[in-house]
């Protein structure tokens, strides 16, 4: 979240990410987003930009479980895997545990993203519901986004470590912010355009 300029008042908007790794590891910002809504629209015109701009397709994306963007990536590049990043779902399971257990419910997550295989993550969420009784509601967290999750395991551990997670977002994210701070207008320019870096 940015301070953005907007019809003569400051507001805090959502600025979207969008970051590329080439072949040969190269990371890419391929566009900022500031929009005040998303969806399944929002997203398909976003992806058609970066597509009208060159992109060809991707191998995997990375989402963090933006409303309607695993299905315009599917609508517009069909051939991509859609991976959900195993960081914001361990956050989002760990909201419905209370401080005094999050360790160790976040230590016994690791065994379902850390499996081997899928089989064996399936098996390892299995044993997580059976040992946390009262917190059925993290494993059902994990079930919904289980066919979002499972990609994940066809890689090798060097490619786990590069898309299990969009936090790679976080450092252009911190650098916007230093911008931001001395002057508040120059972020308009961000608004519903591509960004470039």
């Amino acid at each position: 979240m940015v301070k953005m300029r907007q019809d003569g008042k400051v507001e805090n908007r959502a600025v979207y990410t969008a970051i590329g790794i080439n072949m040969e590891g190269q990371k890419s910002v391929l566009g900022l987003w500031a929009n005040g809504t998303e969806g399944a629209k929002y997203w398909m015109s976003v992806l058609i930009n970066l597509k009208n701009r060159g992109m060809k397709g991707a191998f995997v994306i990375c989402t963090d479980g933006l409303k309607g963007f695993p299905e315009a990536i599917e609508a517009v590049f069909p051939s991509t895997l859609v991976q959900t990043c195993i960081v914001h779902l361990i956050r989002a399971s760990l909201n419905f545990v209370n401080w005094k257990e999050r360790k160790s419910v976040a230590a016994d997550l690791k065994s379902i993203y850390r499996a081997a295989t899928a089989e064996r993550a399936e098996a390892a969420l299995a044993e997580f519901r059976r040992k946390y009784p009262k917190h059925q509601v993290v494993a059902d967290v994990w079930e919904r986004s289980w066919q979002r999750v499972i990609p994940f395991f066809d890689f090798p551990e060097e490619i786990r470590k590069i898309i299990y997670t969009t936090n790679a977002r976080i450092q252009v994210h911190d650098r916007i912010q230093r911008l931001q701070r001395p002057v508040l207008p120059r972020f308009y320019l961000f608004q519903d355009t591509v960004g470039h870096l």
